[in-house]
């Protein structure tokens, strides 16, 4: 048999399957959509837990800018990190336990880890929630699946997770 002849016969290397990474709109839809179905109940049960004048205290970016509502009405810390708390238990156990919130899942797209495309180890979805925060801070950390091929945002490359379209 010649080289050639053998060269040709060789056996196709399965390829791997093509990851398809949720696009901006669907993330932004599915965040838009987990503030109003998640966030309404929590500050429900801030509200019964604290009482409905919680409800009219300044919030922490008050104070962060020095507006004059947060002195004359303070926020309450106690109740600002339950409500803290509660929003991170509930992210983190739904993107554990399925990969999706409500919104993530009226959008069809999962939050998975970024190596395996199963879903992430708590400790991982823990440092996602916490990215969220220095994404929220720098305002373009949000931004950055726009310029990315892997749509990947700030707090998706600190924690190594993305968020995928699901079939």
């Amino acid at each position: 048999m010649r080289w050639r002849t053998l060269k040709t016969k060789q056996k196709p290397r399965p390829s791997k399957p093509k990851t398809l990474f949720a696009p901006f709109l669907s993330r932004a839809a599915g965040f838009a959509t987990d503030l109003f179905m998640i966030g309404i109940p929590i500050s429900l049960i801030t509200m019964v837990i604290f009482g409905y004048d919680q409800m009219h205290s300044a919030s922490g970016l008050d104070v962060l800018v020095h507006d004059p509502k947060a002195q004359t009405n303070p926020p309450n810390p106690i109740a600002s990190i339950t409500q803290i708390t509660l929003f991170l238990i509930t992210y983190v156990w739904l993107w554990h336990k399925s990969g999706q919130t409500p919104g993530k899942k009226l959008s069809r797209i999962r939050v998975v880890d970024v190596h395996t495309l199963q879903n992430a180890p708590i400790w991982k979805l823990t440092l996602r929630f916490i990215g969220y925060f220095l994404s929220l801070i720098s305002v373009i950390g949000f931004f950055i699946p726009l310029v990315r091929k892997d749509k990947r945002a700030l707090h998706d490359l600190i924690s190594g997770t993305a968020v995928i379209r699901v079939p």
